[in-house]
């Protein structure tokens, strides 16, 4: 499944392995598009698999002519050995029925390059929210019981909120009670499969609407340095935080051309 750019695979053990869900608002891939082009990660494989539509691009992490003419597909793999982070970026949406069997390849893999956790970046539909999360904040996580016990104080300390159960059948009261995360695509496929094959992973996601998204991506990478101090805080100005991230130069385009003149 994997495929790396160099002649030798790389070596993972140890590492935290990012990756998004392709959800509601694209949020998880955007969060990643942050995290990847802030670090200048540097490219070290992809997932050959039949499981997502195919794609082919431009360099969306272009910085300079001489390297926007380089490809990019589907499913790429970027790392940053001087902070043991790997991070995957999915580009393109699942052929029916492939989410499940790419989710059981793509743990398979994880579990075989002995990475030390798992983190998902996803989001949810904020309309499904009940009268307890609405008077909340929008962000929750999920942690699988192989990880609970190794992060649990630091999840604690910082006062987030677990992601709540609600009916499985939904307007039923007497329903048996689940984690739900609609519009949350593989999220839940991912957490589920990685809680039966122990794998530590932890569920970061927000609670969105369709729209403009990059306020949300910035929250979600927010969120997640709150606990991994990916950047450290430069200064104490809580505004100045969402500029340290930096967008890739793909984003010039995130909603189309600008609009042409002859309309007015």
């Amino acid at each position: 499944m994997f495929v790396p750019c160099g002649e030798s695979v790389p070596d993972l053990a140890g590492y935290t392995f990012l990756m998004p869900a392709v959800s509601v608002g694209n949020v998880g891939q955007l969060a990643m598009d942050l995290i990847i082009s802030t670090l200048n990660m540097c490219k070290i494989g992809y997932f050959y698999t039949d499981c997502l539509v195919p794609m082919v691009g431009n360099n969306p992490y272009a910085t300079a002519e001489e390297n926007s003419t380089e490809l990019s597909i589907n499913a790429e793999i970027y790392a940053l050995p001087s902070k043991k982070l790997a991070a995957l970026q999915l580009r393109s949406i699942f052929i029916k029925y492939k989410s499940k069997p790419f989710c059981e390849k793509l743990l398979s893999w994880v579990k075989s390059s002995n990475c030390a956790k798992v983190i998902v970046l996803s989001s949810s539909h904020s309309y499904h929210r009940n009268d307890l999360q609405l008077r909340s904040t929008p962000f929750r996580y999920l942690l699988t019981p192989c990880v609970q016990k190794s992060i649990q104080t630091k999840i604690t300390s910082l006062n987030w909120e677990e992601m709540e159960k609600s009916p499985c059948i939904p307007e039923i009261n007497d329903s048996e009670f689940c984690i739900r995360i609609p519009g949350g695509g593989i999220t839940k496929t991912l957490y589920d499969e990685s809680c039966s094959k122990e794998i530590a992973m932890v569920v970061l996601l927000k609670f969105v609407s369709e729209g403009d998204n990059i306020p949300d991506a910035l929250g979600l990478v927010e969120y997640l340095n709150e606990w991994l101090q990916i950047l450290k805080p430069c200064c104490d100005d809580p505004t100045a935080s969402a500029l340290r991230w930096k967008m890739p130069s793909s984003w010039r385009l995130l909603f189309g051309s600008g609009l042409p003149p002859a309309l007015f």
